[in-house]
């Protein structure tokens, strides 16, 4: 007979509610032992709420059901309490701070001391070692400020591992994340299973999911729709599970209607600090066309958003170069600028860039075209909650009022709001920056659908993505970046993912 597996945390019939929404029906499933448990589902299928119950983020009494880790029943108070059960989660959202520096951020609250004064020395050597043991090539003396996203996840990660978790809860870690850092973690995640800790890992990226995980459980609405061995599934079959439907491709069909050239970037140069650094962007051209998807490639740091960026008018400290749009010479200094000329950026990092996640749907989704909604000098409140009620309906933002803050919605939901925020304005250009990032495969699809929509009406969109096949399945033609400059530009006809990485690399 089969080896009986341990049972490490069983989930007890658990449900929890928020105003206007159930979030976790009735969820029951247990996690095995020195297992790597993946758990898939869309945006607002229950699973970071159902994470933050198991972690102490929302506290005993807060919801229905119980879990046991061990055999023992649990019921945290907070976080802390699930930190002395060995627990320990790296959220999607970074928890550093800016601030101070790596190794500060991976001892926080467990730095080494002696009647209260911390031993500096004693904390950086620790520190160092936890690094050199998972070979996470962060500097250990940089504050968490100086780094890319990237690297911040990193520190993230070490900042989890500092605790000797037994249950290590992981929740979207490669969404910021090259394609070495990722093999990275990928690597650490196997040799903390041989040292028999117990993963559960959450991504949208079902590719990593059937390199790493042992079972899969996909939430839907908030329930469980089903657990089964890795081996047991496929792609279609998850994805399925997930949108309660089965899904043809990828990516919709698209008829492609490129019309002439509406902006033309010539010579774009760019320094970040103003002195005489190198260029982070140096002497790029390239004309966009109207209706098409131009998508830009490239690797971590090759430069693709300090481009986008800098031609909206919002990096750099000195840029050179010239932007021609419709045919006249244009100068954009910065947001404002590029708006009145019809451009507009959804950001890369749209939690700190593209929304204020206190505000409510509505405000965030005007905040940008607040000019046409005046009568009289005063907004027009009735056009303004109609605008966006029509934003609402046609982006499908699942949320119980427009009045909803954005901190309460999903990923991507809030992805949707900020999208919502830039059509409001009308662009002639939508730059998307990283715009299926963090979302799930029904949503990334929505997206993909209304990127065909936009330029079947004769919007140009740039498109800035780490996904390789995204960009080989949305783009008309691709811009490939490398260290600041521009490698090639290549029709996608019939262009391969090796042959764009080999321009990315410098190796073609």
């Amino acid at each position: 007979m089969p080896e009986q597996k341990k049972v490490l945390l069983r989930i007890s019939n658990v449900s929890k509610s928020f105003p206007g929404t159930k979030a976790l029906d009735n969820v029951s499933l247990d996690v095995y032992e020195g297992e790597i448990h993946a758990i898939c589902g869309e945006n607002g299928a229950g699973k970071s709420t159902l994470m933050k119950i198991l972690s102490g983020v929302y506290p005993g009494g807060s919801y229905e059901g119980e879990f046991f880790l061990q055999g023992t029943k649990c019921q945290f108070a907070g976080v802390k309490d699930s930190e002395q059960f060995g627990i320990r989660i790296i959220y999607q959202e970074l928890t550093l701070v800016p601030q101070m520096t790596v190794a500060e951020n991976i001892l926080l609250g467990a730095e080494p001391n002696k009647y209260g004064i911390i031993n500096q020395n004693q904390l950086y050597s620790q520190a160092e070692q936890l690094l050199k043991e998972y070979d996470l090539n962060v500097p250990c003396s940089a504050k968490v400020s100086s780094l890319g996203i990237g690297q911040q996840q990193m520190v993230e990660i070490a900042k989890a591992l500092s605790g000797r978790a037994r249950l290590l809860i992981l929740d979207e870690p490669t969404s910021a994340l090259t394609i070495d850092e990722t093999e990275t973690l990928l690597r650490i995640i196997r040799e903390l299973k041989g040292r028999g800790v117990t993963c559960i890992y959450i991504s949208h990226k079902l590719e990593e999911v059937f390199e790493i995980a042992d079972r899969i459980s996909v939430l839907r609405d908030g329930k469980l729709i089903g657990t089964a061995e890795t081996s047991q599934l496929d792609h279609n079959k998850v994805v399925s599970m997930m949108v309660g439907r089965e899904m043809e491709s990828q990516y919709p069909p698209r008829q492609r209607q490129v019309g002439d050239v509406i902006l033309s970037v010539k010579n774009w140069t760019v320094v970040k600090d103003g002195g005489a650094s190198r260029p982070v962007v140096q002497d790029v051209s390239f004309d966009l066309r109207r209706g098409e998807v131009l998508g830009i490639a490239g690797l971590m740091g090759s430069g693709r958003t300090e481009l986008v960026q800098s031609i909206f008018g919002e990096y750099g400290k000195r840029v050179s170069g010239e932007l021609i749009l419709n045919g006249e010479p244009v100068t954009i200094n910065s947001s404002q600028d590029a708006i009145k000329h019809g451009l507009a950026l959804l950001a890369e990092d749209r939690k700190q860039l593209s929304l204020i996640l206190k505000h409510p749907i509505l405000t965030n989704v005007t905040i940008s075209s607040l000019r046409e909604l005046l009568r009289g000098g005063v907004i027009d409140q009735n056009r303004e909650l109609s605008a966006v009620h029509d934003y609402r309906d046609r982006l499908a933002i699942k949320a119980p009022s427009v009045h909803t803050v954005v901190n309460e919605l999903s990923g991507g939901n809030q992805q949707k709001v900020a999208i919502a925020k830039w059509l409001m304005t009308d662009p002639q250009v939508l730059i998307m920056d990283e715009p299926t990032r963090g979302i799930d495969v029904g949503t990334k699809y929505e997206v993909y659908k209304l990127m065909n929509d936009l330029t079947s009406r004769g919007v140009s969109i740039i498109m800035v993505s780490s996904e390789l096949p995204e960009v080989l399945g949305m783009s008309d033609r691709i811009l490939v970046m490398r260290e600041g400059t521009m490698a090639g530009i290549v029709d996608n006809d019939n262009v391969s993912m090796e042959e764009i990485m080999l321009l990315a690399t410098g190796a073609a």
